[in-house]
């Protein structure tokens, strides 16, 4: 598979990355853990070297998962986790980035990723209790000591980018983006093209949507995170449905899937983009990275991003609790 790097930092990666929370967390009961680590090493046989987790996702137990899996592959992989949340009891209870809880977090997770330096990390979420020149300034530190390679943002805004920016030089921003949800293009991707920051879109396949896949009689397991957002609601799906049907005609004119086409409009946006579709599912994985040889022309873009613009998508992508995390 061919790379791609992140911005100017350095950190080159598969154009296309392998996001492992739903393996352990979010999309219903945890996957079982043998298939999970025959998956991760099948995307890293496949070309796979950029791979996405964090210390909530379980918690703890896809961060395990991930190391474990990866163990073998020192040094020929990057794994990207976060820190900003606050776990107490084995629940996510709120956000916390004090300079304390980050290398708390950091020591944790390198113990659990059994490597020496976590590759990438990102805040996952801003603190506005927190200043984030203190942040950057603590990940800063991180990478004086050898801890850290790199430092990330997720779901940042872009003054937040730019004032952690000019500390301590900010590598990737993880947000999401994809066909139904392109708010970066408006603030967020200029400014990461200004300052040299690479994107690392998650979510690049709507959580599941943009496959062609989910209908509105679709139902997800009691423990989906996506039972509680509000753009999964029967009414909205239906609505959205033309996404799909857009992305599903691209796809027979290209002897594609409609994921493929989602992916490949993704990548084709800037060359510093890098996605990280999640699956637990081996012939999911195989159709998402061949994405990564997918060209559509200009015209073909030019048609796909315009026809989208057209179409007004119905619903919030969080719940009001989880929105209210979100940095402006």
């Amino acid at each position: 598979m061919e790379t791609r790097k992140l911005g100017n930092s350095g950190l080159e990666v598969s154009a296309i990355g392998l996001g492992c929370m739903g393996m352990s967390f979010g999309y219903g009961p945890a996957a079982d853990k043998t298939e999970m680590i025959a998956l991760i090493r099948k995307a890293v046989e496949t070309g796979v070297t950029f791979f996405d987790t964090a210390e909530v996702y379980g918690p703890f137990a896809n961060e395990e998962l991930v190391g474990e899996a990866l163990e073998p592959f020192k040094g020929q992989v990057a794994i990207a986790t976060k820190f900003g949340f606050r776990i107490q009891d084995g629940k996510m209870t709120g956000l916390t980035s004090r300079p304390e809880n980050i290398r708390q977090v950091a020591e944790a997770s390198l113990k659990r990723l059994r490597t020496e330096a976590v590759d990438l990390f990102y805040q996952h979420r801003v603190d506005p209790e927190v200043p984030i020149e203190d942040v950057a300034g603590t990940v800063k530190e991180l990478i004086q000591e050898g801890k850290v390679k790199h430092f990330g943002l997720s779901e940042a805004g872009a003054k937040t980018i730019r004032r952690a920016h000019a500390v301590q030089p900010v590598a990737a921003l993880q947000s999401e983006y994809s066909l139904w949800w392109r708010e970066p293009e408006a603030e967020i991707m200029p400014t990461l093209e200004a300052l040299g920051i690479g994107f690392v879109p998650f979510s690049p396949l709507g959580k599941g949507f943009l496959t062609g896949k989910i209908d509105e009689n679709t139902t997800f397991a009691p423990t989906d995170f996506r039972n509680s957002v509000p753009r999964f609601s029967p009414e909205a799906r239906q609505a959205n449905q033309a996404v799909v049907d857009l992305l599903s005609r691209i796809a027979q004119q290209k002897n594609a899937t409609s994921a493929q086409i989602a992916l490949a409009w993704l990548l084709a946006q800037k060359p510093w983009i890098v996605p990280i579709p999640g699956t637990t599912k081996t012939h999911r994985l195989e159709e998402n990275l061949g994405a990564a040889d997918l060209r559509l022309t200009s015209p073909e873009l030019a048609e796909l991003t315009a026809a989208a613009s057209q179409i007004a998508i119905q619903g919030d992508r969080y719940p009001e609790s989880a929105a209210r995390m979100i940095d402006r």
